[in-house]
């Protein structure tokens, strides 16, 4: 087994805030803790899409600041994406990929809804 295998079978599932805390088509921070420590994200919540929930780094790159879950949600090519609010660069939700540079990837969880509760494996 691959030492990733082995850090994903022991991350758990854990409890992060209810749906009514999200604001629909907008990102809010929160902030968890892992199993490298403490770390900041931005949870992105878009009802009716196919996946409805994302969450990714809050750390903009670019700006060295916590400002992702500040961006401005939108589409390009049909992919669901944020705007970092300083210098715009894009990243795209499912996978933390800025749009353009190849070389900057955002971290990304798995996040999903547990009847009304949002749950984040980290």
């Amino acid at each position: 087994m691959t030492t990733a295998a082995a850090k994903t079978m022991t991350q758990a599932w854990q409890a992060l805030c209810h749906r009514d805390d999200l604001v629909p088509f907008s990102g809010v921070a929160a902030w968890i803790e892992t199993e490298e420590g403490p770390a900041q994200l931005a949870i992105f919540y878009l009802p009716g899409h196919e996946t409805e929930l994302y969450a990714l780094d809050h750390h903009d790159p670019f700006a060295n600041a916590n400002v992702i879950a500040r961006g401005i949600v939108g589409d390009l090519k049909g992919e669901p994406v944020v705007a970092s609010p300083i210098h715009k660069q894009h990243f795209r939700l499912a996978d933390g990929q800025c749009l353009e540079d190849d070389s900057i990837k955002l971290r990304t969880w798995p996040i999903g809804f547990d009847g009304d509760q949002v749950m984040i494996q980290a």
